[in-house]
């Protein structure tokens, strides 16, 4: 079985995550194996829907697997990352454009390259235990896998918050976000998909939800349109700063804790998604001249040493918060001519 577990059962296709003890992380050979059967289920008369599932209760897939990405990248050899990225963002885009049916059931963590698998299907299953988040600034990313198309949805500066912040998203929110669909308890859903894989009817999930935990962003909806509006990074870590309570104290944390080179970036990329085209590929293109260059040009290597790798959590960014010149960010998200990102039939 290894790593994935890509099997047809009933009318339904099925792809499992079966890498629980490392939180599900994608690996390159994942990514390509789910694109094969996706292309395979296409035009197959015996797949009505397609049912994406993992193993364990810690997470459906905390992100990708990203020790390779870093080990190749401080060799000099970028390459990999731009191809591992590439094709997992050609993933992307065929699950949010599939033809048939995807049912994602989505537990435990559910971040950066799981967001980008579950997040973009048509029915979106969460439980109690699902904790969804865009953790990439962090690591000196944007978020990525299409993630920035999800935080320019969401309702009011919501997204920009989530984006610098890395805040995780329980079923309540997760679903007022806009990163989700149906809250349904997770010890109902074998039953559930044993109805899915018999049936081959989507219309069972709707049947199935249950009213979801009370999430609490929504009612913080004015303060955090008042912080994350305010205008410049700076601003907006200023902003927070003075206004009161624990989301405001948590944000300028995490604001002074990120990447100030993907945080700006991050600004930038929602912007121009809220004002421009909003579809999948013009996100993931996007994202992929940002990802492209930040492998060799920006704080991802540094980021994923101090968090992964040596673990001392004081990662030695490019710029400071009011430092960032705006030409570097125009340039990190120009368009990459000859490699820009591009998507098959």
């Amino acid at each position: 079985m290894g790593d994935i577990h890509i099997r047809k059962e009933g009318r339904a296709g099925r792809i499992t995550l079966t890498r629980p003890k490392a939180l599900n992380a994608l690996t390159y050979e994942m990514c390509l194996a789910i694109d094969r059967a996706l292309i395979d289920w296409q035009t197959d008369d015996t797949v009505a829907l397609v049912i994406i599932d993992a193993e364990g209760d810690k997470a459906f897939c905390a992100g990708g697997d990203i020790a390779e990405l870093y080990r190749t990248g401080k060799a000099g050899d970028f390459g990999y990352a731009r191809t591992f990225w590439r094709d997992e963002y050609r993933m992307n885009a065929r699950l949010a454009d599939y033809p048939k049916p995807i049912v994602a059931l989505m537990q435990g963590f559910v971040m950066g390259g799981g967001v980008g698998l579950g997040g973009h299907v048509r029915h979106r299953v969460v439980c109690d235990s699902t904790r969804i988040a865009m953790p990439e600034t962090g690591i000196g990313l944007i978020p990525d896998v299409g993630g920035s198309l999800l935080l320019a949805r969401a309702p009011g500066r919501l997204g920009d918050y989530l984006g610098l912040t890395a805040a995780r998203l329980g079923p309540g929110d997760a679903i007022h976000a806009g990163f989700a669909d149906y809250y349904i308890r997770e010890d109902r859903w074998p039953e559930l998909v044993a109805g899915l894989c018999q049936s081959g009817r989507v219309e069972a999930l709707a049947e199935a939800r249950e009213t979801p935990p009370e999430g609490e962003l929504a009612g913080q909806a004015e303060q955090i349109d008042a912080i994350f509006g305010a205008g410049t990074l700076a601003e907006i870590l200023a902003a927070a700063e003075a206004a009161k309570g624990d989301l405001a104290a948590s944000a300028a944390k995490a604001i002074r804790r990120n990447s100030p080179l993907a945080m700006a970036m991050t600004l930038a990329a929602l912007e121009r998604l809220r004002v421009g085209a909003q579809d999948i590929r013009s996100a993931l293109q996007q994202e992929y001249r940002a990802t492209w260059r930040t492998i060799e040009q920006g704080d991802f290597l540094e980021g994923i040493r101090a968090q992964i790798i040596d673990k001392d959590r004081n990662p030695t960014w490019k710029h400071t918060l009011d430092s960032v010149p705006a030409e570097t960010v125009e340039a990190m998200l120009a368009p990459l001519g000859a490699d820009e990102l591009t998507f098959d039939a």
